[in-house]
């Protein structure tokens, strides 16, 4: 990634849109799709891009939380997070984000809730907690 006078990039992602409102996403050599359901006049034919961000949130929960195990020496098995996102008025950003991490290895109370606190601290719970600027420019 490269560096501006803004600091690091860490991440760089096109969209494109050609037809009603399903969308080729390019990140690095990788194609995601998104799109809306069809109850929102989608074709249903990929999740939705706030599904995308909870999927976002909870793979960068999993990996987090595996990196910090094995500097550990902690065996975690296997890692699932479910994440559901609620729309819920009185949180500021107008939506809730719900994580539930479930570990199938055989850890100690302190190291399950050190690795609660972890999850916490992944890079992206950072940025959907903090909220972040959006500069919007049309070209």
């Amino acid at each position: 990634m490269s560096e501006s006078t803004e600091g690091a990039m860490t991440a760089s992602v096109q969209a494109r849109c050609e037809a009603k409102y399903a969308v080729e996403t390019a990140i690095r050599h990788h194609r995601v799709p998104a799109d809306e359901p069809s109850t929102s006049g989608g074709g249903d034919a990929a999740p939705t891009p706030m599904e995308g961000l909870a999927a976002a949130l909870a793979g960068c929960t999993a990996i987090t939380l595996r990196m910090y195990a094995e500097r550990k020496g902690w065996e975690l098995g296997t890692v699932k997070v479910d994440c559901r996102v609620f729309v819920a008025a009185a949180a500021p950003s107008g939506h809730r984000f719900e994580r539930t991490v479930k570990i199938s290895g055989k850890l100690g109370e302190d190291e399950r809730r050190r690795l609660l606190e972890i999850a916490d601290k992944t890079p992206v719970t950072k940025v959907v907690k903090a909220g972040n600027e959006v500069v919007t420019k049309l070209g």
